[in-house]
């Protein structure tokens, strides 16, 4: 990958990265950090026109999407994104995976996460949810797999924290669009990845962040480049 910005000004701009220089350029630079990592068109668009965000991935994307994984401690994803997209337990792809953390208002556990191995899945709610859900969470991934955070809402401050205090430090989420909204209202995110994807869609899609309006000042960390695609790294200015 080419480098077109770094803010220590170091390898240069238009310096070709390895693996091990673009995995320097991506690691937080303190315990604990949340990234978010999102993909979106020229046009701002989060999905394809198959409402789908994989149909507008590429190759140089992939690659820094594995490499988020590979440095997180764990992976936080919205249960409707969870199933919109398909999710499986990580570990069932990559058994060095980090678990994957669902985050659900109902406390409803997706389907295709009922039957992972202990530990692969958490599930991250709200103590106010349906006692008889929350009960079925807990027989599916096991008590101590089930974070409590809030009680009317699920609290990220709390949610945050509580990972933490399981020593998940880098705190790695995956959207989608909505709890990525919600976060940066609670003011729980360090920095997003974006990945421009070099194509546009027209028409009427999802962008990144959705819910009501937000206004956070971001400030550009890294930019690399491959195959017209384009990814970077910008870090919330407090």
């Amino acid at each position: 990958m080419r480098l077109l910005l770094s803010e220590t000004g170091s390898p240069p701009p238009g310096a070709e990265l390895d693996r091990e220089a673009l995995r320097a350029l991506y690691a937080c630079p303190s315990r604990p950090w949340l990234r978010v990592n999102f993909v979106s068109t020229l046009d701002g668009a989060a999905t394809g026109g198959d409402g789908f965000s994989g149909s507008i991935n590429t190759d140089a994307d992939f690659v820094v999407f594995q490499l988020l994984r590979e440095l997180a401690d764990v992976v936080v994803v919205g249960a409707g994104t969870v199933r919109h997209e398909g999710y499986v337990p990580l570990r069932d792809e990559d058994p060095a995976a980090p678990p994957l953390a669902v985050v659900s208002h109902t406390a409803r556990l997706p389907e295709k996460l009922r039957a992972s191995d202990p530990g692969a899945v958490l599930l991250v709610t709200r103590g106010g949810a349906d006692p008889a859900v929350l009960d079925d969470a807990r027989e599916a991934l096991g008590e101590q797999h089930v974070v409590l955070a809030g009680d009317e809402r699920v609290d990220l401050v709390a949610a945050r924290k509580a990972l933490e205090d399981r020593g998940m430090h880098q705190i790695l989420s995956e959207g989608g669009p909505t709890l990525l909204g919600t976060m940066l209202s609670a003011g729980v995110v360090d920095e997003l990845d974006l990945t421009w994807s070099p194509t546009v869609v027209g028409g009427d899609h999802t962008r990144i962040v959705a819910g009501p309006p937000v206004d956070l000042a971001l400030e550009p960390v890294a930019l690399v480049e491959q195959g017209g695609s384009v990814m970077g790294r910008w870090r919330v200015s407090r």
